[in-house]
């Protein structure tokens, strides 16, 4: 990342480095019960045999790694961006750790953050921290639906800055819904071929199946057909 931030983007396939950045990302999500395997019904009604919980990244040595796998995965993807946007509200705290944690590196960034109610009070508004402008990274858990993304997208170009990327924990790499009927792209490839940012996540859900095929061994071999048997459903073409 050079001093106007590059990170080389998501564009660019996972090499050996990233892939083993992924593995090792998913392994910590399942050490700390982030990464749950059972049944879960997801936004879109989808019985999952997954589920992804980020605010069970819940103390301070937890999220401080958390923004290491963030902080690695944007200086290994070549994105450059100028400042930092954290969506209420599972986004502020990410956005926040992500700032803290590539200060650390070297690559201190502005960070600014939304409230869902404006306040009319004291400075007032919805958006608190740095001023929103230039190209604006946006931080979030995991892309659903892209409604967030949206949101975001929305306040970032209300403030005259320019929505330019996004980073997010996992890419579950399923179809998105309109209207409740799936359809054939997912809302990572929304963002990116409608929207026009570049995405990139920490680790996918192939990452996800490849961690479970080594690890069948362990008692995953069930978990492992199950999430085979979802994607086979679910799943979009990479393109």
């Amino acid at each position: 990342m050079s001093d106007g931030v590059a990170v080389a983007g998501e564009r660019v396939q996972h090499s050996a480095d990233t892939d083993g950045l992924a593995q090792e990302f998913v392994q910590f999500a399942v050490d700390c019960g982030v990464l749950r395997f059972g049944e879960f019904k997801t936004k879109a009604g989808r019985l999952s045999p997954y589920f992804f919980n980020a605010g069970l990244f819940d103390d301070g040595a937890k999220l401080s790694r958390l923004a290491q796998f963030y902080a690695r995965r944007m200086l290994a993807s070549g994105i450059e961006f100028d400042m930092i946007f954290g969506p209420a509200y599972k986004g502020i705290p990410l956005g926040a750790a992500l700032a803290v944690e590539l200060a650390r590196l070297g690559h201190n960034r502005p960070f600014a953050y939304n409230r869902k109610e404006a306040k009319d009070h004291g400075e007032g508004g919805s958006l608190v921290g740095a001023p929103l402008k230039g190209r604006v990274l946006i931080v979030d858990d995991v892309m659903s639906a892209g409604t967030a993304a949206r949101e975001a997208i929305g306040i970032i170009a209300a403030a005259g800055a320019l929505p330019h990327a996004m980073v997010v924990a996992l890419d579950r790499q399923e179809k998105a819904t309109e209207n409740g009927v799936d359809v054939a792209y997912s809302a990572v490839q929304y963002v990116r071929q409608q929207l026009g940012l570049q995405v990139c996540a920490i680790a996918k859900l192939s990452d996800l199946m490849q961690y479970l095929g080594q690890h069948e061994s362990q008692g995953l071999a069930d978990v492992h057909a199950r999430v085979l048997a979802y994607r086979q459903r679910y799943g979009v073409e990479e393109v």
